[in-house]
């Protein structure tokens, strides 16, 4: 499968502070990365980059063949899904569901004078079906409860068809029902052939869905380990990561993390 996002000694200051210390990392097409990380760690960051939302002060990024800063990034935007909290307060709280995600077409947040043809509506209609979400279609974004949110903006992430789908912490503050909804159409998306590849930021191993395939654990802005999943994902590297000692246990292609 094609390199859809490289970095290569890549590196972000910000106000003399190192937020990203000299990363390596490659994320192959057919690839579902999760990154795990304490708070600080540069995970947002991370994702920002390989976003073409932010770029490294020093070394190289490549996100799609685009090398940032001498590519167009609003060329290569509308290629990258990308699902955030941040995202979703820019969406107007009338907007309804369905022109959150059709809006999607245009990369705008709200529905002004564009003309769509109705191939973004089969597309728009087929996407709410796929994150069940077709029976809110005509309900105002405010409205919705946040794990119903998350499902629009995730929606809404795909709209596009991307050839790189970007989640920034999609099951945080949802309650153990929407938590579990929401990772198994995660799950079942990851599991498809036709799935681009994902990159999803979470501070928790409970939020893994199955599916995903590579994990990539950072602290103090630098990579702790990087590789598959299940060789990655181990008690030493989760203290190395958090800083105490973890007892991991994993059921069924699901984990779960406590202090030893």
């Amino acid at each position: 499968m094609p390199v859809v996002l490289q970095l290569s000694d890549v590196s972000v200051v910000r106000d003399t502070n190192p937020i990203l210390s000299n990363l390596d990392w490659t994320v192959d097409g057919d690839e579902r990365w999760v990154i795990l990380g304490p708070n600080g760690a540069g995970k947002t960051t991370l994702l920002q980059i390989a976003a073409a939302m932010s770029h490294p002060s020093s070394g190289v990024a490549t996100v799609l063949d685009g090398k940032l800063g001498q590519v167009d990034v609003f060329e290569l935007r509308p290629r990258v899904g990308f699902a955030s909290s941040a995202m979703a307060r820019r969406f107007p709280a009338d907007e309804t569901v369905l022109n959150v995600v059709l809006t999607a077409a245009y990369s705008v947040t709200g529905r002004w004078n564009e003309d769509y043809e109705d191939v973004d509506l089969r597309r728009a209609h087929r996407v709410l079906a796929e994150w069940k979400l077709d029976h809110l279609e005509n309900r105002l974004f405010g409205s919705l409860s946040d794990g119903e949110q998350k499902r629009v903006q995730i929606a809404r992430s795909v709209m596009t068809d991307p050839e790189l789908l970007l989640l920034d912490e999609p099951a945080a503050s949802l309650d153990l029902g929407a938590r579990e909804e929401l990772l198994q159409l995660l799950g079942g998306y990851a599991s498809s052939s036709e799935s681009p590849a994902i990159v999803m930021v979470t501070h928790h191993v409970e939020e893994i869905p199955r599916g995903f395939t590579s994990a990539l654990l950072v602290s103090g802005g630098r990579i702790v380990a990087a590789g598959p999943l299940a060789e990655v994902l181990t008690e030493s590297n989760l203290e190395a990561t958090f800083g105490l000692p973890i007892t991991l246990t994993e059921i069924d292609g699901r984990y779960s993390a406590r202090a030893a």
